[in-house]
């Protein structure tokens, strides 16, 4: 029989403890609980966001559940920061970063404190694959709960449709009474944003990696079945103690194809390209970014989601969520089904009942016509990006683009340059020192790919960048571009007026720049320092780069 408190009754059993029975005694312990396994509530709450508003009570809700079950639940936070509010400034170097430290403090409060188990619950995508990586790292039972997706605003708004308008005001397509209609009416209250963009994204891929219960990923953050969701992930974290069901067991290499393959099927964020090879390296599991080029070879991109495609979260939840997605998959042999979940059943057990998609539905397409034929996320190389870049090419740019470099050495910078109007069709926009280190904090380029958008250049200009992107950015836009610019990668010598090529099909991005050329310019180019204080600075001597995950532990 599993010892179930294998943790906890180190901290708490024996004379010697009493110390520590007395201080838990002070936070509500009963002579009864000392004997229960202890189960860690890993809350993501702050009232900083509306992704996280609601969480306090779902993860007293989970806390209830746990108690009735035989354990005894300890709830903690950890923190959060908010990628729309930050993105675009400064604060936005922090949000990547943010998935560290949540994974850091979570995995450091569950084994300082001796809990034998852990619920985590997250909202913004940087605290979803930080709650994890900690899981991974810790290896004991544990249930990861997504606090579900926002309902949409007026007129089908959601945030990023806010950024689009700025663009779109910047063009003069629509005038301040719009854009304030707009800004006003977009986030109608508590959860996360809308599209397939990377909470959901991530969302979708926990639960195909079988870390979340079945349909824990496609719930508004406000319905009753995002609270019965809590209810019964409390009620698994026990079983998963009385079988000792570890991650370990569940996080394996197949479940992690099983979360691509999902992630391209549902056309998601280029975040979880960056999220699962780091989540996947918290846990030992070997990872890489050829894993997304050979997987995504043979999975079409079947979910008319937005940002480039037309529907919400909310609306795929009415058809049914992504369970008969799953199924469709599994029974066509792109899921592997034997993986284990947290329900203690396999993938293809979980899925054995689940019903195909209603007649007529417009959503999701069959098999055998897709919105793509393959992955949507392109992994590319060439003599810009030796180690990698990640692509987001959904078919609607083309598949090849050649143009001019416009040279920024910042996001802001490049901001205004496409809302003055200097950046005009045929341009490629080069965005650098805005990597892992660079940045540092790899930040969203959403507000420069959103303001192409808005002024109409979303098909006329493409945008190439060491940062990332945001799960709502969409146009012809490549990220994770690696080695970075601070790092010594070829992006620091792109010059403006130089002619760069992305080739989706041939999966190359290349400098028109002889080896001679590119040398000489290395001689000559000095670059910038490093961030040196505070948390970015010890971030930026940590980090490893985006093709690995931009990990700071491994």
């Amino acid at each position: 029989m599993a010892d179930k408190r294998k943790h906890s009754r180190v901290v708490v059993d024996g004379v010697e403890r009493a110390p520590s029975r007395a201080m838990l005694r002070a936070v509500g312990f009963e002579d009864a609980d000392f004997a229960r396994p202890q189960v860690g509530i890993a809350s993501t709450w702050s009232n900083l966001t509306p992704c996280n508003l609601h969480i306090d009570a779902l993860a007293r809700t989970a806390a209830a559940a746990v108690d009735a079950s035989g354990g005894k639940s300890l709830i903690f936070n950890t923190i959060t920061v908010s990628d729309g509010i930050s993105m675009g400034t400064p604060g936005m170097r922090y949000s990547l970063v943010s998935r560290e430290v949540i994974a850091d403090s979570i995995e450091t409060v569950m084994a300082a404190e001796g809990f034998d188990g852990l619920l985590a619950i997250g909202g913004c995508d940087k605290n979803m694959p930080g709650c994890v990586m900690a899981i991974a790292r810790l290896d004991r039972p544990a249930v990861f709960v997504y606090g579900g997706t926002i309902r949409p605003g007026a007129c089908r708004r959601d945030i990023v449709s806010v950024f689009e308008a700025v663009g779109a005001h910047a063009g003069g397509r629509i005038g301040d009474e719009e854009l304030a209609e707009v800004e006003k009416t977009a986030i109608p209250g508590p959860g996360s944003c809308g599209g397939m963009y990377t909470a959901n994204t991530m969302a979708s891929a926990i639960e195909a990696l079988g870390l979340s219960l079945p349909n824990s990923s496609a719930q508004e953050a406000v319905s009753p079945n995002k609270a019965a969701d809590c209810q019964r992930a409390g009620e698994a974290v026990c079983r998963l103690l009385e079988a000792d069901i570890r991650p370990s067991k569940i996080l394996t290499r197949e479940a992690y194809e099983n979360a691509i393959t999902m992630v391209i099927a549902l056309g998601g964020s280029t975040n979880a390209v960056l999220h699962l090879l780091a989540m996947a390296a918290a846990g030992g599991v070997e990872l890489s970014l050829d894993d997304f080029t050979r997987i995504g070879k043979r999975v079409p991109v079947l979910a008319d989601l937005k940002p480039s495609g037309r529907f919400l979260m909310s609306e795929l939840i009415e058809i049914g969520g992504i369970r008969p997605l799953m199924k469709t998959l599994l029974d066509a042999g792109l899921l592997h089904g034997n993986c284990l979940t947290v329900t203690g059943q396999t993938l293809a057990e979980d899925l054995a009942d689940v019903a195909p998609y209603p007649e007529g539905q417009e959503i999701v397409r069959p098999l055998n016509d897709p919105i793509r034929k393959d992955s949507h996320l392109v992994i590319l190389y060439g003599n810009l990006a030796p180690d990698g870049a990640v692509a987001k090419i959904s078919g609607k740019e083309g598949e090849r683009f050649t143009g001019t470099a416009r040279v920024y050495d910042a996001e802001e910078a490049a901001l205004e340059a496409i809302l003055d109007g200097t950046v005009q069709a045929g341009d490629v926009v080069v965005i650098r020192y805005e990597g892992p280190k660079g940045g540092p904090g790899m930040r969203e380029m959403l507000s420069p790919t959103s303001a192409l958008i808005g002024r109409g250049l979303g098909d006329s200009v493409a945008l190439i960048t060491d940062g990332r992107f945001s799960g709502g950015s969409h146009g012809f836009v490549v990220g994770h571009v690696a080695p970075e610019a601070a790092a010594g990668g070829p992006l620091a010598l792109v010059a403006d007026g130089d002619t760069i090529t992305i080739d989706a099909m041939e999966r190359t991005i290349s400098l028109e720049l002889s080896d001679t050329g590119i040398a000489e310019r290395r001689t000559a180019h000095t670059p910038p320092p490093l961030e040196t204080r505070g948390v970015l600075g010890k971030y930026a001597r940590l980090v490893g780069s985006a093709s690995n995950g931009a990990c700071t532990d491994v």
